[in-house]
């Protein structure tokens, strides 16, 4: 199958909705034929030189290996920018060191979903950096960046997602009609991002299903994030509504993906006492937080809220780490029998992720990912001899 890299090559991939289907498709072929060249023992390496840049300024655990291992698959050096070993800690300007850490670099993945309203708005600051030192023939050639989760949207794993979806249900085309259910569910925890649930939402709404985005009053996300969705929802065919009952959204679904976060308004508070270094401000909001989570302690996914899925067979999704009742916490996101039924699907979810960042590494670097890869078949090199 042939398959260009127009509106990929040569771009930064920030935000799922700011790519064509087109795009998307690609980027979805190339991550399968990654994957089935690694199956069958077959060097996926394009690169023979250079770095890939991983800054992660939040913790983690999935998308950083996933990171490192699609870097490795195709041949790049990985180096994390650690800003506390940094001149970044002594002053120094985005755009220094965006030209600093790029002379030979190919791709720089950031992960900046801690401040709301500041994490995309980054990721273009370093965007911008890079076109100058391009331009000013510093750079001898611009490196791509890629959105390993911001304040906005988190497109490395709603695009793992939709493989995942795409291998259950077999096609794309199938996914049409189909319900998903993107719930609140609770968590022994405050202040996680809404990147995921909005990263959800403007991606399915796409693809002409019916997405249910279900929260407890007051647990709403970035109103643009959900406009944008319910656009996107009547130009696909497909159904956008935003309820406030679990069990409402679970009803008739295929699919279902209960998961935390923390409210609109409680991030932009949060930002605010961040960036004010008031900890003793974030101790009250988090206890507050805590307080409010509690009297929704119902939205759970339980073997009751499933019975109420189409056939009582939905696909149970989480991005994980899932808070699980009676194993990781007291109470949480997901009943252990539900998490434990799903844990073999929900790793298999997960293992999509370093293919897909690949994929967005290929496609960004090489102009013709249909000529790389069959580049890669023909040559057959074994990856273990």
């Amino acid at each position: 199958m042939q398959k260009t890299a127009a509106g990929l090559y040569g771009h930064d991939f920030l935000l799922t909705w700011e790519k064509s289907l087109e795009n998307l498709e690609t980027i979805l072929f190339v991550a399968e034929e990654l994957k089935k060249l690694r199956d069958r023992n077959i060097s996926p390496r394009c690169f023979d030189s250079g770095l890939a840049i991983s800054q992660f300024r939040d913790n983690s655990t999935r998308t950083r290996f996933s990171f490192a291992s699609a870097a490795n698959l195709l041949g790049l050096a990985v180096q994390d920018l650690d800003e506390g070993k940094s001149q970044i800690a002594h002053g120094e300007t985005v755009r220094e060191t965006s030209a600093m850490i790029s002379f030979l670099s190919d791709i720089i993945g950031i992960r900046d979903d801690m401040f709301l309203g500041a994490g995309n708005t980054y990721m273009r600051e370093v965007g911008a950096a890079l076109d100058e030192a391009f331009a000013d023939g510093v750079l001898p050639q611009r490196p791509g960046i890629i959105n390993l989760q911001c304040d906005i949207d988190h497109p490395t794993q709603s695009m793992a997602d939709l493989l995942h979806l795409k291998t259950v249900f077999g096609s794309l085309d199938q996914l049409k009609g189909k319900k998903i259910a993107m719930t609140w569910a609770y968590s022994p925890s405050y202040g996680k991002p809404l990147s995921v649930p909005q990263g959800i939402i403007g991606l399915m709404t796409r693809l002409g299903m019916h997405v249910d985005l279900a929260y407890p009053e007051g647990y709403g996300l970035i109103p643009e994030v959900v406009e944008l969705a319910g656009k996107q929802a009547a130009e696909s065919g497909g159904q956008f509504r935003v309820v406030n009952s679990m069990e409402e959204a679970f009803t008739g679904a295929d699919i279902v993906y209960p998961k935390s976060w923390a409210p609109f308004h409680v991030m932009q508070q949060r930002t605010e006492l961040l960036r004010k270094s008031d900890h003793d401000g974030l101790k009250g909001l988090e206890k507050e937080c805590l307080a409010n989570n509690a009297r929704y302690k119902n939205w759970e996914c339980t073997e009751e809220n499933m019975k109420l899925t189409k056939n009582g067979t939905a696909l149970y999704m989480h991005c994980l780490p899932a808070d699980i009742s009676g194993v990781s916490c007291k109470e949480g996101e997901v009943s252990a029998s539900v998490f434990e039924r799903y844990r073999v699907p929900l790793y298999k979810q997960a293992g999509f992720k370093p293919y897909i960042i690949a994929a967005m590494m290929l496609t960004n670097r090489f102009e013709d990912p249909s000529a790389v890869i069959r580049g890669m078949e023909e040559k057959g090199e074994r990856r273990v001899r």
